[in-house]
């Protein structure tokens, strides 16, 4: 089921040219899968070189012949989707069903961006003097270096890869070396739907040395990142260097704030299902809990409820909810956060600990009791932790909630119409999700403010985030 792993380099399946490599881990087994290679130094430069002649061939292919590439790629990726599925569970972990949902969803992003890339429209500007032409137009920004994560191994290089390929750009993709398969078999589908060579290159290595050597390169013009703050604030001062341009989706640490008028069963229910999905290992995930005093009992109640009865397992096994964490580094931060909250005078309501003693399994687990400033409502945890607290009132609650560095994305539940205005224009952040966690979708935008990066991917700022504007003045 999984297959075999390689570089991707000038249209052409390859091993690394320096012999270096690493295992590819099963967590829910702890057992290799298949052995990954890493680029050399030469492989890289032989990308960048392709790269470069991928995007003078792709940029003067038309919008609507790239499109039609991009479509194709897209119904690939959905005719092979429970293939790919199957083989991020296994890399993964997430269950199945979020898995295929996952794959689905990239080719979505695909085929919106194939449209969106048609309407990159310029404009007119009515000239001052007679008989002279002022042009606005839009062009491809050149070659692109984009860096994705482990979490969501599909559907975050899809956001790179449609973007950048909409515009007219090529790209280098280093995709996670934890999580190497399904990108594989994604970049796969677009050589068979007809990728001209060059335009897209997939590569793997040590993560400092491929983006250092990668963001020293003049052809280089634009850095998409996703990944922690640390790497994103190194990154961009790599990148600023050459003043290459950047989008920077960085960590969060989101409030979930539940008013007294709310449904708060409702809202268990709503956002429990959210926080557990990939084990809370998703950067949106709701991660700190605010509920008015009115109605805490019933919310805890119902998402302690919730919680106890989330099925963990294998997730390839029927009716499993939630898979294993992703490696033991989560294993070993989700101790951290529950000793340090224990000591703060934390309550453990259900779960805190490790399940079983193969796979990286952890309990979904419910802390009450915390003091804001602890570890769990500090730092972002990315696993299944919630913390839960109660407020008194909306200024207090908004002085909380923001109060961190973090602002990527937020959310309330409130059946006032009023009281939805205010806490929206409050938060600070750059989604947020009002009696709704639907804050990602392939024609919005995605991105954070303050510490959680900036530029967004999706909706039209997406495909804008791989144009540059130029001023054309013609007499």
């Amino acid at each position: 089921m999984y297959g075999e792993l390689g570089l991707f380099i000038d249209g052409a399946w390859r091993k690394s040219g320096g012999g270096k490599g690493e295992d590819v881990i099963n967590p829910a087994t702890e057992k290799p899968l298949a052995r990954l290679p890493h680029a050399s130094k030469a492989d890289l430069d032989e990308a960048l070189e392709s790269a470069k002649q991928g995007f003078a061939i792709w940029r003067a292919t038309s919008a609507y012949d790239r499109c039609k590439i991009m479509h194709k790629a897209a119904d690939l990726m959905r005719e092979r989707h429970d293939a790919i599925a199957k083989i991020m569970v296994l890399e993964q972990g997430k269950p199945y069903p979020e898995a295929r949902g996952e794959v689905i969803v990239s080719a979505d992003i695909i085929d919106w961006y194939a449209e969106e890339g048609r309407r990159s429209y310029g404009r007119i500007v009515p000239g001052r003097g007679k008989g002279v032409r002022q042009l606005v137009m839009q062009e491809a920004i050149g070659v692109v270096a984009a860096f994705t994560p482990w979490n969501f191994p599909v559907l975050t290089p899809a956001r790179k890869v449609g973007g950048a390929l909409a515009a007219g750009c090529s790209l280098i993709l280093k995709a996670s070396e934890e999580t190497p398969g399904a990108c594989v078999e994604m970049v796969r589908c677009f050589a068979d739907a007809g990728l001209p060579k060059g335009v897209l290159n997939l590569v793997f290595g040590v993560p400092s040395e491929v983006s250092e050597h990668l963001l020293t390169k003049d052809a280089v013009r634009k850095i998409s990142f996703t990944g922690s703050i640390p790497v994103g604030k190194h990154l961009a001062q790599l990148a600023a260097k050459s003043m290459k341009r950047t989008t920077m989706e960085l960590g969060g640490h989101s409030p979930v704030v539940v008013f007294a008028d709310a449904d708060p069963e409702k809202a268990a229910d709503t956002i429990a299902a959210f926080k557990y999905r990939n084990a809370g290992q998703v950067c949106i995930s709701p991660t700190r809990f605010y509920v008015q005093e009115d109605v805490y009992p019933r919310f805890l109640k119902r998402f302690t409820e919730y919680a106890k009865g989330v099925k963990v397992g294998d997730g390839l096994e029927k009716g499993v909810a939630m898979g294993p964490l992703a490696n033991a580094r989560r294993l070993d931060a989700m101790d951290a956060f529950v000793a340090d909250a224990k000591d703060r005078g934390g309550k453990i309501q259900t779960g805190g600990t490790r399940r079983g003693n193969q796979g990286y399994f952890y309990e979904p687990t419910v802390i009450t009791d915390v003091p804001d400033d602890s570890k769990i409502m500090t730092q972002e945890p990315f696993g299944p932790l919630a913390p839960v607290v109660t407020f008194k009132t909306f200024d207090e609650v908004v002085e909380r909630a923001n109060s961190l560095e973090f602002g990527l994305a937020a959310y309330a539940f409130t059946t006032s119409s009023t009281t939805a205005a205010a806490i929206s224009d409050a938060l600070e952040s750059g989604m947020v999700g009002v009696n709704s966690i639907a804050i990602s979708t392939p024609e919005t935008p995605f991105g954070g403010v303050k510490e959680s990066g900036h530029g967004s991917e999706g909706g039209i700022e997406g495909l804008g985030a791989y144009l540059v504007t130029k001023f054309i003045s013609q007499g």
